[in-house]
């Protein structure tokens, strides 16, 4: 089996900082996609950053400028880094990564359990 864990998450000042962390382990072959998305009390869970097996990025309009996604293969990690923090970023931040368990195996979706960010003064 696969999981993801969040670390990271907190409470944070408006205009603060913060670094998110995902680290996948169990079986695994190879990990294309990696992504995070969040979701605030009452809406939907939305894309934030996706970043692909190559390094292309993707931002919502809502975090570009401000949050910067990367990864770290041999690590089998993603992070999120969040500056300029704002109270509608308040959210519990989902890690999501798209998983090859095996070398000729069909690409499987995993979700990390989830940290919150509360950016709040």
């Amino acid at each position: 089996q696969v999981q993801l864990v969040e670390s990271g998450g907190g409470l944070v000042q408006p205009g603060g900082s913060l670094r998110l962390s995902c680290t996948a382990s169990g079986s695994i072959f190879s990990i294309d996609d990696m992504a995070w998305y969040r979701q605030a009390p009452g809406k939907e869970r939305e894309l934030v950053a996706h970043i692909t097996s190559g390094g292309s990025t993707y931002y919502a309009d809502s975090v570009k400028g401000r949050f910067t996604v990367s990864r770290a293969n041999t690590a089998k990690a993603a992070y999120l880094q969040m500056v300029s923090l704002k109270p509608e970023d308040t959210a519990v931040y989902y890690c999501w990564m798209a998983v090859r368990t095996t070398s000729s195996g069909l690409r499987a979706i995993y979700w990390g359990k989830g940290t919150l960010v509360t950016v709040s003064s």
